[in-house]
């Protein structure tokens, strides 16, 4: 199995590489195709807690490795014209497999769709109207899958539980300079690759100069212990809001707020995201997020009290310093639960956690 995987492995490597080729050499003729990418390695170590095989990290998604650790290589092939064009974005490494965890249904291994973060085709009907047809990334929160459009490596709350990608249909209006809309008929949240249970989701997207109202109301598969499906979950509604304001030429204030409902149990948060730069080459920014879980919902994030309810705080800090198309990202994290949560370094159950990491990121 390991030399079939291997053998695998290699097929995509050469076929990548290929591919790579081919856009480059096509987008000097045409100039419709397009290819760029990124990668992204870091270091994190735990700061008054266990490292090494006892290690423990905030239950948020991405950066949550210990040590030296991986976090994907992405590649991004585009077609656009006029009237059509398609996006193929492919993930390899550890931060692409969590982003696409609900894709791999085929066989144990998942096939190729590990591998796919989005794939879809649109066609711009008129100047204000588009039609996007496939599998692309979710239009709530602030933070994105790519650590190349976050300005802190390691990820929010909001982001790692509410919705990261979605396959269905949208059409996206530019109602005027200022005000957009976006309606969309989805699969159930995060199942890319089919509908696995024949309901769908319902998407809306309000924006107004720079600021997004977004809503997903629709319900969502559930599992029994033995994977077995189970009806009669009430539809999931979350209402989202992401926005940010230039406050000087040097200072930016990024928000985003957001609340989960299902069969009376969820989630809600705010977070707060001011960034200064202080050079051509470096800004410093801070992530300030009270995120909140009620009802007994996604137990796996924090602890809860008897009741089922829990929160936690988290301050990050984060530095970006760029040389040419790398990026180093310094970065010192520190989580505070209501109940225990984390170990401390004695492996005792704890509340507060703090850790550090650098992060590399190459984009092209």
């Amino acid at each position: 199995m390991k030399a079939m995987l291997n053998a695998n492995f290699g097929k995509i490597l050469f076929f990548s590489m290929l591919f790579a080729g081919t856009f480059n050499t096509t987008a000097q003729v045409s100039k419709k195709f397009t290819f760029s990418g990124s990668i992204d390695a870091y270091f994190r170590q735990n700061i008054g807690g266990p490292n090494g095989s006892d290690a423990i990290a905030p239950a948020t998604s991405f950066a949550n490795l210990n040590g030296f650790a991986l976090g994907m290589a992405n590649l991004v092939a585009g077609y656009e014209s006029k009237k059509i064009g398609f996006v193929a974005d492919l993930v390899f490494g550890p931060r692409g497999e969590d982003a696409v965890f609900n894709s791999p249904l085929y066989t144990p291994e998942g096939g190729s769709s590990r591998i796919v973060n989005q794939l879809y085709a649109y066609w711009n009907v008129s100047e204000n109207i588009t039609f996007t047809l496939g599998n692309f990334n979710t239009f709530l929160g602030y933070e994105v899958i790519s650590p190349v459009a976050n300005f802190n490596y390691s990820t929010s709350y909001m982001f790692s539980y509410g919705p990261f990608s979605h396959t269905g249909i949208k059409a996206d209006f530019q109602l005027n300079e200022e005000l957009s809309l976006m309606l969309a008929v989805m699969n159930s949240t995060d199942f890319t690759e089919f509908n696995p249970d024949g309901k769908y989701t319902a998407g809306l997207q309000l924006g107004y100069k720079g600021q997004f109202l977004n809503v997903l109301y629709g319900k969502q598969p559930s599992y029994d212990n033995t994977g077995t499906l189970i009806a009669g979950t009430e539809p999931t509604f979350q209402i989202d809001y992401t926005g940010g304001f230039d406050l000087t030429d040097l200072f930016y204030l990024g928000l985003n707020t957001s609340y989960n409902i299902t069969d009376g149990a969820g989630f809600y948060g705010l977070a707060l995201y001011p960034q200064y730069k202080t050079s051509e080459n470096f800004s410093l920014g801070l992530r300030g997020e009270y995120f909140s879980v009620f009802g007994n919902g996604l137990d796996e994030v924090i602890g809860l009290d008897n009741e089922g309810d829990g929160h936690v705080f988290t301050a990050t800090i984060t530095g970006n310093y760029t040389l040419g198309n790398l990026r180093l990202k310094p970065e010192l994290r520190i989580d505070t639960a209501s109940e225990d949560s984390f170990l401390n370094s004695d492996l005792e159950p704890a509340k507060s956690l703090s850790s550090f990491l650098v992060a590399a990121i190459f984009s092209f």
